[in-house]
């Protein structure tokens, strides 16, 4: 018996060790700011954003339509597949919504620093976000 509960506490011990490379960006995330590093625009004010990773699926909303892919994170990079989004036009959000889009369309860096998550695309664009 003292062998089987050893054997469970190293297999759960293990398992919450390699929580997996995405671990710490999943959880939900609000969008603060867009554009390219030289002139971030901010979000657009009292519109709800979510950005939600969690187990290699994105899904959300930065201001109007909803969207939804995979993703894929190894070392500081992170992939995303085709993003699929709901087709409204918004007009108060259409930029906000672009520059999002835009940047999760590249091969892409990220940093986390604390609460916060900067993506970048590879044409320099990038995405701010808070966790939630």
């Amino acid at each position: 018996m003292k062998k089987f509960v050893i054997g469970l506490l190293t297999i759960v011990v293990l398992t919450a060790c390699t929580g997996g490379a995405s671990a710490p960006i999943q959880g939900q995330w609000k969008l603060v700011s867009y554009g390219s590093a030289s002139g971030q625009a901010p979000a657009a004010p009292d519109v709800d954003t979510l950005l939600e990773f969690k187990d290699g699926q994105l899904s959300g909303s930065v201001g109007c339509n909803h969207f939804s892919g995979e993703y894929e994170v190894s070392g500081d990079s992170i992939t995303f597949g085709p993003v699929m989004a709901t087709e409204m036009f918004c007009e108060t959000v259409a930029e906000q919504e672009a520059g999002t889009f835009a940047t999760l369309q590249n091969i892409t860096s990220f940093v986390l620093d604390g609460n916060t998550l900067t993506i970048t695309s590879v044409d320099g664009n990038s995405i701010v976000l808070e966790r939630k």
